[in-house]
């Protein structure tokens, strides 16, 4: 037995969730609509996987991305799109639940209008955080909002606390000024706190910058999640003596369980060059697991949707590097978390299907149609590798 990658793209949906109205997110297409909006895109490796076709299932509708160049991704293609069955639209759920454990019970939330937090929760956290008070205390933009705070908060050194439409608390604080380290244990404080709320993930929020309009965040973020509510498929393979290496954020999403080896990277061109050295490095039996978090976090969130469409092109160019590495029994996984469309209202993500191209050179091509769960990928890298079979998911092989 061989390796499993997979290669998450952070958001990147292509439309057609059947509980979409449910969400607000009626008609959201985050593919879809960047190819109409782009007037084509050049994708000829994705194409020949088998993306167009998914996505024109999931949506109904067919995008045009014009003619494309022929590609090298000449091998067998599982093809399918995949419904969440999570209860919501974030992060956190869609990776467990393609890691077999779907979020059935909602997470708790935070009010979006000021102030947004309980005043005794920040008490606490002010109290045990050893800081005299925060800003912010809304749900916001995080790259606005360290705009409009960003001077006030190095002049009284008082962190940026905001929230989403995502079960989080997002902490934002000077690298210099107030200190990463002390970041970082601010909302390990938080992290502790808000247990009794249900809240997925503090987000440490770091950023560098002097005047309003320059402030900019850095790599340096850092996520702290719960704990998933049962064993992943990343558990089981740690216990059955596997391999597991993160890259990106993953770590932080899985809180660090069912991880050997956290590989930090940012940028897609680094999370590529990291993803490839550890496809020529890794030994067998190992699950190789990269979060491209660009599309979501620079792209998605900040309605850009002439860098997704860039990124998606970029993404597209480094898929033939895997070609050479690919020992006879891998499988790779193209997969997303949710959607993030950004042609539509809001900054927040978008209820959608997601892609699912598993390849491989013993893979036989076909089209398995629409897949009930993102847990379909945990419950086929269980049978992958001998694992014991979750309650949830089919496997594609």
């Amino acid at each position: 037995m061989s390796r499993a990658i997979i290669l998450m793209m952070d958001s990147f949906g292509i439309g057609g969730a059947h509980d979409a109205e449910k969400f607000d997110n009626a008609g959201a297409d985050t593919f879809g609509h960047i190819v109409k909006a782009n007037g084509g895109l050049r994708i000829p490796n994705l194409h020949r996987l088998g993306l167009t076709e998914v996505a024109a299932a999931a949506s109904g509708q067919k995008a045009d991305i014009g003619p494309q160049p022929e590609s090298p991704m000449d091998m067998g293609c599982i093809r399918a799109h995949m419904s969440e069955i999570s209860v919501a639209k974030d992060t956190t759920s869609g990776h467990w639940e393609m890691a077999g454990v779907p979020v059935l019970k909602d997470w708790g939330y935070f009010k979006p209008d000021y102030p947004s937090f309980p005043d005794s929760l920040i008490a606490d956290i002010c109290r045990e955080g050893k800081i005299e008070g925060i800003l912010g205390n809304i749900a916001a933009s995080g790259t606005e909002i360290i705009q409009q705070l960003g001077e006030e908060h190095i002049k009284t050194g008082k962190p940026i606390f905001y929230t989403s439409a995502d079960s989080n608390i997002q902490i934002a604080a000077h690298e210099e000024h107030f200190g990463l380290e002390r970041l970082y244990k601010l909302c390990e404080v938080a992290y502790q706190k808000v247990k009794p709320y249900n809240i997925a993930r503090i987000i440490a929020r770091p950023f560098v910058g002097e005047k309003a309009g320059s402030f900019t965040r850095t790599a340096n973020r850092h996520d702290y999640s719960v704990l998933p509510f049962a064993p992943t498929v990343l558990d089981k393979m740690k216990i059955s003596g596997g391999n597991v290496i993160a890259i990106g954020k993953i770590n932080d999403i899985y809180a660090g369980q069912g991880i050997t080896k956290a590989l930090h990277a940012s940028g897609l061109e680094e999370l590529w060059d990291v993803t490839l050295e550890e496809m020529m490095n890794s030994p067998e039996n190992t699950v190789i697991f990269t979060n491209f978090v660009d599309f979501d976090m620079l792209w998605g969130h900040r309605r850009n949707v002439k860098g997704y469409a860039d990124g998606l092109e970029y993404f597209d160019t480094r898929l033939p590097d895997i070609l050479p590495l690919l020992r006879d029994d891998d499988i790779v996984f193209i997969t997303a978390d949710h959607g993030n469309d950004p042609t539509y209202k809001g900054t927040d993500h978008t209820r959608e299907q997601v892609p699912m191209l598993l390849f491989g050179k013993k893979i036989q091509s076909r089209f398995a149609g629409e897949s009930s769960t993102f847990a379909d990928i945990g419950q086929t890298i269980a049978h992958y590798f001998g694992l014991m079979p979750f309650e949830y998911g089919k496997s594609f092989l």
